[in-house]
């Protein structure tokens, strides 16, 4: 018999060992989607869109995806060309950054998953091109809309269109989405401040959002500025009046879609994850302790009995990503939400601090992690008095920019003091309004997503604010600020400290001679008088 009848031909062999590896890699992937989290398997095999990828939240939201959420497909990040450069250019720079670090080791084959769109928020359809817009009108499951102004003290024109009109140009892409399973706007929790106690739940709003644009586009810049007041209404600011507005608008216009609504407190460094203490801006508080760390601020108008809702980033994006696969149960159940959910992630209900828990927390850690910049021993003054506020800044503010101003001139110097003082105390009156009002706030919702997520989940996506450890937190914030804001290695710290020990005692040094003045000026007086 001839051993060709009998012998197994070559594709015979191949198609065999095909089929066998076929089966492996079918088991294998069987095995690795039961190892899964909940909350994993709802975003394996999505494709996330993601405004404000760029942004602070952004950030940590787009390596958190990439690295505990390992079956996503893609994520598509609109990004706009800024300060000439282009988008590809922008997110080079940005996985530069040290948050992308830990990324990289665990996950080192994550940039395939990266799709950097061209667009622009603030634009008609969002700036895209008719091909991308198919894409992801064709591709993409899941929407993050962090792109926003987060300054208070925003234009009004300009907060408009990037608060306001952005979100609709989104909510337009979105409707048109085949396989769309949520959107996720993120507002603030601020959205309401006028209100001595903020629900999870909408709250009238009685600007017109059609015939304000209309109203606007005909006016000066002077002109708004002039209306503002009027305007505004109750609201504090162009911030949070805007974030207001849009949350109305994406309620009228949601007409059944898978929308929620998640509003965050004050956004600060990372607690943990992926880098402990790590930030990009100086936003809110974080402006007040670099201004006091550095001996430049030394007064601010502030309650310090009132809450300080600060929130980690870290825990903002996990409970933000939890919420998204909720608010899609949600919708997909028998009995959808009539409107879109809203989830209040705040501090103050579960473990409150206070903003003179804030300062003397970082008034107790300084002298570990002083500044190399720093130009004063930190002094800060917290008063809820508006006229005692503006005394001190006279004397404690003024004065001595004033001084150093002059010393310039003379030594031929530029004077810059008084113009940076100008800036503080803009930036100072602006946060005033939140640090000296209390405001209740309900987070049932977020409480009972915590209680229902998985045991799994809260491991890899714990945002509870209850087991939050403010005195952990704060041994790693001065150091962050150091680390990932000012650049400063850790190796200057030897010689930031001696420079700080001399602050110290310059500053005792000045404190009593401005204490034997007084009683001199006070005893002369008190002489002339008798």
């Amino acid at each position: 018999m001839s051993t060709a009848l009998i012998s197994p031909s070559k594709d015979a062999i191949m198609t065999a060992t095909t089929e066998i590896r076929d089966k492996y890699s079918v088991d294998e992937n069987m095995n690795q989607t039961d190892k899964l989290t909940d909350v994993q398997k709802f975003y394996d095999g999505k494709n996330v869109l993601i405004t404000g990828a760029t942004g602070f939240l952004g950030k940590i939201l787009v390596e958190k995806l990439l690295r505990c959420c390992p079956g996503v497909e893609n994520l598509y990040l609109l990004v706009r060309q800024k300060r000439g450069k282009d988008i590809y250019t922008r997110m080079e720079e940005i996985f530069d950054d040290p948050v992308f670090s830990r990324l990289k080791e665990e996950v080192p084959k994550f940039r395939h998953k990266v799709v950097v769109v061209p667009a622009d928020c603030e634009a008609a359809g969002l700036g895209l091109t008719l091909t991308d817009r198919q894409m992801l009108t064709e591709k993409v499951n899941i929407i993050f809309h962090s792109a926003a102004t987060v300054k208070f003290d925003e234009h009004l024109r300009a907060a408009l269109v990037t608060n306001v009109r952005a979100p609709l140009h989104l909510l337009r892409l979105a409707r048109d989405m085949k396989k769309l399973d949520v959107l996720m706007h993120i507002s603030t929790a601020y959205s309401n401040s006028h209100l001595p106690k903020i629900e999870e739940r909408f709250y009238p709003c009685d600007a017109d959002c059609e015939q304000l644009h209309q109203m606007i586009d005909k006016l000066t810049d002077n002109q708004i500025n002039d209306m503002l007041p009027t305007i505004l209404g109750p609201w504090p600011n162009t911030y949070t009046f805007t974030k207001a507005l849009a949350e109305k608008e994406l309620r009228v216009s949601a007409g059944g879609m898978p929308i929620g609504i998640f509003r965050p407190a004050i956004v600060i460094s990372t607690a943990k994850e992926p880098l402990k203490g790590w930030l990009d801006n100086m936003y809110g508080p974080t402006g007040v302790a670099v201004g006091s760390a550095t001996g430049i601020l030394r007064t601010v108008q502030c309650d310090e009995l009132v809450s300080a809702d600060i929130v980690p980033v870290d825990s903002v994006v996990n409970c933000l990503m939890v919420a998204a696969f909720s608010v899609h149960n949600a919708y997909k159940g028998s009995s959808p939400p009539l409107e879109p959910p809203i989830f209040n992630y705040v501090s103050s209900v579960e473990n409150r601090i206070t903003w003179g828990d804030f300062v003397s927390q970082n008034m107790a850690r300084i002298h570990h992690y002083p500044f190399s910049d720093a130009v004063w021993f930190i002094s800060l003054r917290l008063t809820k008095s508006a006229l005692l506020n503006k005394v001190y800044i006279f004397f404690l503010h003024l004065i001595p920019a004033a001084l150093v101003d002059g010393l310039a001139m003379c030594l031929g110097r530029k004077p810059k003091m008084l113009k940076v003082y100008k800036k503080i105390h803009k930036f100072s009156s602006v946060l005033s309004y939140f640090c000296t009002r209390e405001i209740t706030f309900c987070n049932e919702r977020t409480q009972e997503l915590w209680e229902k997520t998985s045991d799994a989940d809260k491991k890899l996506y714990p945002f509870s604010m209850s087991e939050m450890n403010w005195d952990e937190y704060f041994d790693e914030y001065l150091a962050g600020i150091r680390r990932y804001l000012f650049k400063e290695s850790d190796d200057t710290l030897p010689q930031a400290r001696i420079k700080w020990k001399r602050l110290y005692y310059l500053h005792q040094i000045a404190r009593l001679i401005f204490f034997v003045l007084a009683v001199y000026a006070f005893w002369s007086v008190l002489s002339i008088m008798l």
